[in-house]
């Protein structure tokens, strides 16, 4: 699905730990990580086959840390883990960290069955009732328009306007209501109290949560150990920048957090070694960005024609879609500061340049020049 990607990044920092890599909860079961806090994963029917999600334990109840999808056998594992793992206490709110459909694909479901509020940001919200309530109808012209602007053809465009429906398959309706999360604002959940980080990029406002006296992050998508999470350029704001969100956002998660944290992903497994992880993505991309402009040099090329500089493995169409978005997301990046150049061709393409004379002198060797990314669904 076109929403989300990973390019699998580099082999795994030696830098990183994993205290719970050989003690994964089984289905429907969960295993706590920390004082209050349970791990429980989902199935998901793709590449990437799992989402973790978390269990914070208050005095009166549970807090629910995203959902998974509303697909399959999940909303029978919720089940399984309300029976054995609550300890007789209710679920008292849900909280997604961002919109896409593996977080907040049974938040609607979940709220009914408790009768409990929904927790997430205000642009995650919108935007994820804009996604999962518009038809393919409603947003195809722009859609198709966008892909053809990349270089695609009319009939691969026409292939991902109709796959846009499926959306709306993973998701049960979203409630009608939500209490808001704010950057800085704080959750006090039994003894502990949880600060609101918001990053950019990989979506609108994701939500992160911190807690001081655990020394714990539940990091969602915005920091994920083996994976590096897709950075896109979607139809719906064509001349976003969200590369530029996201490094902020890594900048700031290195200045307002410790490096000795916990982190409990949204994928792979928790881990220590946070800060080295930040720098780790902040170079992975600085790379992708010399690779484009190297690829760009006294030559024109359209976004889908720079892919395969960025994605080296032999992608299905699935992955193609999601694999231009984030070459997209760099390109604009590079275009609003002025390091390539743009224009639209007789067919209503853009075409890229690179235009800054700097570039040989910023050019360096990189660390593995045989590197082999490739993008995986979620």
């Amino acid at each position: 699905m076109c929403w989300r990607s990973w390019t699998r990044c580099r082999a795994s920092p030696p830098m990183l730990t994993y205290p719970f890599e050989d003690t994964l909860p089984p289905a429907g079961q969960a295993i706590d990580v920390a004082p209050g806090v349970r791990w429980v994963r989902m199935s998901l029917p793709l590449v990437l086959n799992h989402i973790n999600l978390y269990l914070l334990e208050d005095d009166d109840g549970w807090w629910i840390v995203d959902t998974g999808m509303a697909l399959g056998e999940t909303r029978e594992l919720w089940e399984r883990v309300f029976a054995a793992h609550l300890d007789g206490k209710p679920v008292k709110a849900v909280l997604s960290t961002h919109w896409h459909p593996d977080h907040t694909g049974l938040a609607g479901w979940l709220c009914e069955r408790w009768q409990v509020p929904f927790y997430i940001t205000r642009t995650e919200f919108l935007t994820g009732m804009f996604y999962t309530r518009s038809s393919p109808e409603q947003i195809g012209a722009e859609l198709e328009e966008h892909q053809q602007r990349c270089g695609r053809s009319a009939e691969d465009a026409a292939v991902v306007k109709k796959s846009m429906g499926g959306l709306r398959d993973m998701v049960s309706p979203l409630p009608c209501s939500y209490q808001r999360l704010t950057d800085g604002m704080t959750l006090p959940i039994r003894a502990h109290r949880w600060r609101v980080l918001i990053g950019r990029g990989h979506s609108p406002e994701h939500a992160c949560l911190y807690s001081e006296s655990l020394n714990v992050l539940i990091s969602g998508d915005q920091v994920i150990p083996r994976i590096s999470s897709n950075i896109s350029v979607a139809a719906d704001e064509p001349d976003a920048n969200p590369l530029k969100e996201w490094l902020h956002s890594l900048e700031h998660f290195l200045e307002a957090l410790p490096d000795d944290a916990l982190v409990l992903p949204a994928h792979n497994v928790p881990f220590h070694g946070l800060h080295h992880r930040l720098r780790h993505l902040i170079e992975h991309h600085e790379d992708n960005l010399l690779a484009l402009e190297e690829a760009l040099v006294d030559t024109e090329r359209t976004a889908i024609e720079l892919v395969p500089f960025m994605f080296h493995r032999k992608l299905t169409e699935e992955q193609v879609g999601m694999a231009l978005g984030e070459c997209l997301s760099h390109l604009n990046y590079l275009f609003q500061r002025g390091q390539v150049a743009r224009r639209t061709d007789a067919q209503g393409r853009f075409l890229y340049t690179s235009v800054d004379d700097t570039l040989p002198l910023r050019l360096r060797q990189r660390r593995d020049p045989k590197d082999d990314w490739q993008p995986l669904q979620v």
